[in-house]
């Protein structure tokens, strides 16, 4: 996801007079590197370290995959910018689906340098939306700090940004509160796939139906590769990143007393799920290295006594005429 949207900010750009190349940074230095090599090194350039982005970039985004990466990263801008500070406006744009608390403790972190704001900007839509640069940005924080990063991402990474206000902490709920709805209706999906398959009619045939008369792309996407038993979580949304969310959901859930029964089901399924690969690739029987959250499904399979990951291998019961 975020290789997308630098890309697609770092290319953006260059319709603009003077534009510098972008700063990359990435702790694996080949991804980064496999960025500059696709866009030249006049659009963007590595960087040697997080300390560099925040003493030499006017807006700092940052894209990581769960709070503890978050925490750390944030903590190296606080001491970059204690050792170097910033003279001149400096905007620092979080697009990680976090806990919202979290955003309300690197907001005080960051606002504690003069001239430094921070926006937290997560972002809805699956790989290919980052790559297309289709996403939806939430957006909360310190407005005119939001009107540069709109400005910098639509068109470019996204078609549409939601303006939550100066909280800081709407725009990362907004996000776990839309990532709940599509974890249940994931689970519902899978659900019903299964009950389709096991009954005889088949999941292609039912998923068919879906596009029909549901067709989200959501529901789509995510059909597609349970019906297809896509389950490479290297090129999608991998399953530990979805169960992250699924904790951090089910504890605002817990905090303001608002149940989400469905997103405890699918929790429980993307362990199973989980705990079902962990399995084979001890055994050495695994197909992918990592899987990706819409093998939930697994769950679904195994209750119907089906194959977990390769639905070829189940009995299907076939109604008489």
């Amino acid at each position: 996801m975020g290789y997308f949207m630098a890309r697609n900010i770092a290319t953006s750009r260059q319709s603009q007079s003077n534009a510098t190349p972008v700063l990359l940074y990435n702790r694996t230095l080949s991804k980064a590197q496999k960025l500059v090599d696709q866009v030249g090194s006049s659009v963007a350039q590595v960087a040697s370290s997080p300390a560099q982005l925040a003493t030499e970039c006017d807006v700092i985004f940052t894209n990581l995959g769960n709070d503890a990466a978050v925490q750390s990263v944030y903590n190296e801008f606080a001491k970059a910018l204690s050792e170097n500070p910033p003279s001149r406006a400096k905007i620092f744009v979080d697009t990680s689906t976090i806990y919202p608390a979290l955003a309300g403790d690197i907001d005080k972190l960051i606002s504690g340098f003069a001239h430094c704001r921070l926006v937290a900007s997560p972002v809805f839509g699956p790989p290919m939306g980052a790559d297309a640069g289709n996403l939806v940005l939430a957006m909360s924080g310190d407005y005119r700090s939001k009107k540069v990063v709109a400005y910098l991402t639509v068109p470019g990474v996204g078609r549409k940004v939601i303006d939550l206000g100066g909280n800081i902490e709407k725009a990362p709920t907004l996000k776990l509160i839309g990532n709940g709805l599509l974890m249940g209706a994931n689970e519902l999906l899978a659900e019903t796939l299964t009950l389709g398959e096991k009954s005889g009619i088949g999941a292609h045939t039912v998923n068919s139906l879906v596009k029909d008369i549901m067709p989200a792309p959501g529901l789509i996407a995510y059909g597609e590769r349970m019906v297809k038993d896509h389950f490479d979580g290297s090129n999608g949304f991998a399953i530990d990143g979805g169960i992250k969310d699924s904790m951090h959901i089910r504890r605002l859930t817990a905090e303001i007393n608002c149940p989400m029964p469905a997103v405890d089901i699918a929790h429980q399924r993307m362990i199973t799920a989980r705990s079902i690969h962990q399995e084979q690739k001890l055994a050495g029987t695994h197909k992918w290295d990592i899987i990706d959250w819409s093998a939930l499904i697994a769950g679904s399979r195994v209750a119907a006594g089906m194959d977990p990951f390769d639905s070829n291998k189940s009995t299907h019961v076939i109604p008489d005429d």
